[in-house]
């Protein structure tokens, strides 16, 4: 009996987790972090669905954290076999993982820092019978800092133990994602590799982010018979964007019978802008912001969309019709990506090659951009009041740089907030995109957003363009599965809030395929 178990990503966008179960071999699809309201999200991330050790093989879709970012998890508890991606996969996740690693560590130690500082000052404040001065508070924080932009990782735990305060720990460290990272072999596109008994997998081009792979796993019977095809698309790129191939639609006739194709449906029933206005459009933005006197500031994925974004830059600023005000990536792990980015020409497309390449010019640098670094550079560039345009993460502004730019200029409406792609539900990019964009706001009474633990007046535009997007739209999902050379019996339809995964299955069922939407914890056997 060969079974699928879907365990994440269903009926939600996050922690993309399925498991093939052929009897002999247990193969994981995906290992993805859940994403989202902060103890909701750390349960179901701590919750591993299912034993470790009997995991034979993981096959990773793409370097995405809402795809990779439980590996550390799954590595560091009884998991002994290998995990298998495409080459441009592996080299992006040795950064990926160890950011996501950083991450963990920086939150807890910033949320032990706060629960302290407060505990500190309340014991202050009861001692003196009065509210504690500036003074005394700047007495405290100090105790706590060993430099301004520092904090103190022996002090404040000491101080945690000396009062008895219960402290948050990392999901997990930089050390277990080092540790994680010796598990992971990489292949190139089009290549079948082993990875059960009897079982194989190739990688198509997906055409979401370098590297990202349509996996197309192949479980011959023990006893003879008509192999198993199962097409796991993780997440699906579109059509004609700048920079990757687009999404396989040729597959190899051996590949094209297939028993269970499971699908993403991030935007199942929805739209994008055309791709061809994606320069207009932010040309357009950059240009109202700039003549505001303001900054642009936008979230944006360290992997992927600040590439896409940086290529099209690059060709307004060569283009000469936009001001070209200094452009910060301000993301240590986006110029680690775009790196790897360089170092992966084979996955570009050809237009990409015919403007940049072919002339000698690096699509990923110009004169006016600058990859930010240290904590210190950061921090002048959130207080710089002259215009510019900062490239920060994490694209959903849950954690990382971006949060210390918004709340320095999220009040002030000569700035713009602009959102490039999915905000996924209860994350703080969503609620800023909702509330920014919502007509009728009363002009007196802005709306307030939480950021790190503080409320902010949301008083900064907020613009929107959507074909930024990685993910497919309804359109070129329904392209992958009718306009491809595909045959295909039973889908399942995953990675996508409810009405979206509903109204793509429903879509399907009507043009005569068999779809379905699988629950957490459903298994389907395959026929």
């Amino acid at each position: 009996m060969v079974e699928v178990g879907f365990f994440g990503a269903t009926g939600e966008v996050t922690g993309s987790m399925h498991v093939l179960d052929t009897g002999v071999d247990k193969i994981l699809m995906d290992c993805g972090m859940f994403q989202g309201r902060r103890k909701e999200s750390r349960e179901k991330n701590e919750n591993f669905p299912i034993n470790r050790s009997e995991i034979t093989t993981m096959i990773l879709s793409h370097a995405h954290i809402d795809h990779s970012g439980r590996i550390p998890l799954l590595t560091k508890d009884g998991f002994a076999g290998r995990i298998v991606t495409t080459r441009p996969t592996k080299d992006a996740l040795n950064y990926m993982l160890l950011d996501s690693g950083h991450i963990q560590e920086s939150d807890a130690l910033y949320l032990n820092y706060k629960a302290l500082r407060a505990f500190l000052y309340q014991a202050e404040q009861s001692k003196t019978k009065q509210q504690i001065s500036n003074k005394e508070k700047a007495k405290i924080k100090k105790l706590l800092k060993k430099g301004p932009h520092e904090l103190d990782v022996d002090a404040i735990a000491a101080l945690h133990k000396e009062h008895g305060l219960d402290m948050v720990t990392p999901l997990y460290t930089q050390e277990d994602a080092l540790e994680s990272l010796s598990f992971v072999d990489g292949y190139p596109f089009d290549s079948q590799v082993t990875i059960g008994q009897g079982v194989t997998v190739k990688f198509y081009v997906a055409g979401h982010i370098l590297g990202s792979a349509f996996s197309l796993i192949t479980v011959k019977p023990e006893h003879g018979g008509k192999p198993l095809k199962i097409l796991f698309t993780g997440d699906i790129g579109r059509f004609e964007k700048p920079i990757l191939k687009d999404p396989t639609l040729e597959f190899d006739e051996e590949d094209r019978d297939i028993d269970l194709m499971i699908i993403e449906s991030t935007y199942g029933d929805r739209e994008h802008a055309p791709v061809a206005d994606l320069a207009g459009s932010l040309k357009e933005t950059l240009i109202r912001a700039i003549e505001r006197g303001g900054s642009l500031l936008i979230p944006s994925f360290a992997f992927g969309r600040t590439q896409e974004l940086i290529y099209v830059l690059h060709q307004l600023y060569e283009s000469g019709t936009v001001p070209k005000v200094p452009v910060y990536v301000d993301s240590p792990l986006a110029s680690n990506i775009t790196k790897v980015f360089g170092e992966h020409p084979e996955t570009y497309d050809r237009e990409t090659h015919k403007i940049f390449l072919e002339k000698g010019i690096n699509p990923f640098y110009f004169k006016n951009i600058k990859f930010v670094e240290s904590v210190e550079e950061s921090m002048r560039v959130t207080q710089d009041d002259t215009p510019h345009i900062v490239i920060s993460a994490s694209g959903m502004c849950e954690a990382g740089r971006i949060l210390h730019h918004l709340r320095y200029k999220i009040h002030n409406p000569k700035h713009t907030i602009l959102t490039v792609g999915y905000m996924a539900q209860h994350t703080l990019g969503r609620r800023i995109e909702e509330l920014g964009l919502q007509e009728n706001q009363d002009a007196d009474k802005a709306p307030e957003v939480k950021i790190l633990g503080k409320s902010y007046p949301l008083r900064a535009h907020v613009e929107k363009i959507g074909g930024f997007s990685a993910h497919a739209d309804r359109h070129e999902l329904m392209r992958v599965v009718a306009d491809s050379n595909l045959r295909i019996k039973d889908i399942a339809v995953v990675h996508g809030e409810a009405e979206q995964s509903a109204a793509f299955a429903r879509r399907l069922n009507e043009k005569g395929y068999n779809a379905f939407i699988p629950k957490p914890g459903d298994r389907f056997k395959l026929r």
